[in-house]
């Protein structure tokens, strides 16, 4: 069964409603052009809804600026630019990602990683709408909107001085919270037709899921939000040679939780046929805790893997540092 994606508004799709709101707070906050600060965990479009931010009022380019991959020296050159001969392998002008978003629309991707020195600058420019090139003495002026997005709790940061309180106050005049795939599981449907509308569009064979495949998708707590589910249907796209989306070719977090529930659920029906199964009160459907489910899918990628993490970290369809960050939360390292 496949669910057509047909509540898909610049990307955003479904009808939960979470997106309900999140599509009217879009609406309201494309109709100027004052900060917009997305909150939400990794993975949950947050640059999807900066994009529907700047098509619901186009005005010049859109600029992704990771500041996650801002590092070194070159940091303040690929925002603001250079001059020729500022630096050594400085050989011409070049222009910074700041000023090619002029007209349009910067958006600063995870900006709880930016370094505080670049804190400064990025305030000077949201506050006088002006920045100044490596190298450079005069300042330029530009007009643009300014989006920023981050999974980190950005008032934690304040508190704790990695981030700066002026800049956080100055981002935050417009805020909307993402929320989680988890607390939206009504949409997963909706998402699944959504990714496999794109892999047919992309030359994949024709193929469909069926409902024992939608009720696992449902069951799973998404720790990795739509990136991850978008991930799990390319890769079971990729695997299916029988046109339909089998069990078989969910990924192993999936299949380990539903060989889980489906043990305890035998183990529940065994106690129901036992004569004292009355004084059993264990529920039918055990709840598993979203870090227990993420624990042993762990386990067992590094199981399956012989310990190699970075093999774990390709089947478990997340990156190194993601991995080693969750096997430290769990005591696993």
């Amino acid at each position: 069964m496949n669910v057509p994606a047909t509540d898909c508004i610049h990307g955003l799709v479904g009808q939960s409603p979470g997106m309900a709101s999140i599509r009217r707070l879009i609406v309201k906050v494309a109709r100027n052009r004052l900060p917009v600060l997305l909150l939400g965990e990794s993975g949950t479009g947050k640059e999807v809804v900066a994009r529907a931010i700047h098509a619901e009022n186009p005005q010049g380019q859109f600029v992704p600026i990771d500041c996650g991959s801002l590092v070194g020296t070159l940091m303040e050159s690929e925002l603001f630019g250079h001059m020729k001969g500022s630096f050594s392998g400085a050989i011409e002008n070049k222009k910074g990602l700041v000023e090619l978003a002029d007209g349009g629309t910067a958006f600063f991707d995870e900006i709880g990683d930016l370094p505080l020195e670049m804190q400064v600058k990025l305030l000077r420019l949201i506050q006088e709408q002006e920045f100044r090139p490596v190298g450079a003495l005069k300042w330029h002026k530009v007009d643009l909107r300014i989006i920023a997005a981050t999974h980190r709790d950005l008032k934690a940061e304040v508190a704790s001085g990695r981030f700066r309180q002026d800049l956080y106050y100055r981002l935050s005049v417009l805020v909307l919270h993402l929320p989680p795939l988890r607390e939206r599981k009504q949409d997963i449907p909706l998402l699944l037709g959504h990714f496999i509308d794109q892999a047919r569009a992309a030359g994949l064979p024709e193929f469909c899921a069926g409902d024992d495949v939608i009720r696992a998708l449902l069951a799973y707590d998404w720790p990795g939000n739509v990136r991850e589910l978008k991930h799990c249907i390319d890769r079971m796209a990729a695997v299916s040679s029988e046109g339909v989306l089998q069990m078989a070719d969910l990924p192993t977090a999936l299949q380990y939780q539903q060989a889980s529930v489906a043990g305890l659920q035998d183990l529940a029906d065994v106690l129901d046929e036992h004569a004292f199964a009355e004084f059993v009160m264990a529920p039918k459907v055990p709840v598993i805790s979203l870090s227990d489910n993420e624990k042993r899918a762990i386990g067992q990628a590094l199981a399956a893997t012989g310990g190699e993490r970075g093999k774990a970290a390709r089947l478990l369809q997340i990156g190194r540092t993601t991995l080693y960050r969750k096997m430290k939360e769990y005591g696993m390292d």
